[in-house]
């Protein structure tokens, strides 16, 4: 209340003017709330019953300090306290600050007109009025700064402890928690659930500006190990990797949103196995056939064995018709040019793998096969 001090260091009320002006502090609040509940519509209902008791003794409360301060009696402290915590309380009552900067106005304005009735009369001399004047709406000023402060500093914390409920949520939704865990954090979060989340994997220093070129709804988090990065994105198409810059990012499938889990243990299953996938939905088969690398590497080892015979480069060579072959069903000239070979040595190799393989038409073997040879050649 600096400035207001200041004022009131250049303006000391006599003891009768004071007396006056306290005389008539009930009547005086009363006109302000009134004209409040009249001029301010968010306050029309808020100012009623109890809380329009309340909101009562608060202005009698600083217009009493306000004439303690014109009186040179006090500095103001409390009542700039009083208002900073008015500036909270609105926004938990979710008014805005604009409501309370109007309240405020209409308040010093009714104020003002009562109290200089008032004093006039009382005998304040001409010369000291406007020094009045500029000690009301100063003192007006500092109460509207304090409280837009509480406001402002109210609604900081309302955001972090938000931010933190939707991180809680996250860490919720990645470990896997019951539909019943989820639905209770959702709640606390105030978070809307959409139909399936889309995990994608970033760097951690990446993730906040990924996510504000996002659907609001998503949520984040920058502090996972290995400065990993991670986004829910609800309702996500397959255009979502194309919005996203950074080209290390490794999006999973979209899944049903208490399912989200899974979504990002396939995002991070790919990002282990390869660091050129960037959607795990164009990189099925490698998924599928790296789910368990010992039972991929046996059945190699049994689908192959026959191979094992030849010498090493030979062996390679006759893997890659294989694998050729069975891609391209037996197509003959499309084994070739995908071999870069004639056609005449791919039906040479292949009377050979027919040698080595007796049962090669066999569905089953075929299978097998496939899936021996699925990933490349190794």
């Amino acid at each position: 209340m600096s400035h207001a001090i200041q004022r009131a260091s250049e303006l000391a009320l006599d003891e009768k003017t004071v007396t006056v002006l306290r005389a008539a502090l009930k009547t005086t609040a009363d006109e302000i709330v009134q004209a409040i509940i009249d001029e301010v519509p968010p306050y029309a209902n808020a100012l009623s019953g109890h809380m329009g008791a309340t909101i009562r003794r608060a202005v009698r409360t600083a217009l009493g300090h306000y004439l303690d301060l014109a009186s040179g009696k006090a500095t103001g402290g409390d009542a700039g306290d009083a208002a900073y915590e008015l500036g909270r309380g609105e926004v938990r009552d979710g008014r805005s600050m604009d409501a309370l900067l109007s309240a405020y106005r209409v308040g010093a304005r009714v104020a003002w007109r009562c109290l200089a009735e008032g004093a006039v009369p009382a005998g304040l001399p001409a010369a000291e009025v406007a020094k009045f004047a500029e000690l009301t709406f100063a003192y007006i000023d500092e109460l509207s700064a304090a409280s837009a402060a509480g406001h402002a500093d109210e609604l900081a914390a309302q955001g972090r402890a938000h931010e933190r409920q939707l991180e809680h949520l996250a860490r919720d939704l990645l470990a896997g928690a019951s539909p019943e865990v989820l639905l209770a954090s959702a709640q606390r979060a105030g978070w809307q659930p959409p139909v399936s989340l889309t995990a994608v994997l970033l760097p951690a220093a990446q993730a906040r500006p990924a996510y504000r070129r996002l659907d609001p709804n998503t949520l984040v988090l920058d502090d996972l190990p290995d400065a990993t990065g991670v986004l829910l994105v609800p309702d996500a198409d397959r255009s979502l990797l194309r919005r996203l810059t950074d080209r290390t990012a490794v999006a999973g499938p979209a899944r049903p949103w208490t399912l989200a889990s899974a979504s990002y243990a396939r995002a991070l299953r790919a990002r282990s196995l390869s660091s050129d996938i960037r959607d795990t939905e164009e990189h099925l088969p490698e998924l599928v056939l790296s789910a368990d690398v010992d039972a991929f590497a046996d059945l190699r080892a049994r689908a192959l064995a026959p191979l094992r015979t030849l010498p090493a480069a030979r062996a390679r060579r006759m893997e890659e018709t294989l694998r050729a072959w069975l891609l391209h069903q037996g197509r003959r000239d499309e084994v070739a040019a995908a071999l870069f070979v004639h056609p005449q040595t791919v039906r040479y190799r292949m009377s050979q793998l027919r040698e080595l393989f007796p049962d090669l038409t066999s569905p089953h073997r075929v299978l097998e096969l496939t899936l021996a040879v699925g990933l490349g050649v190794s």
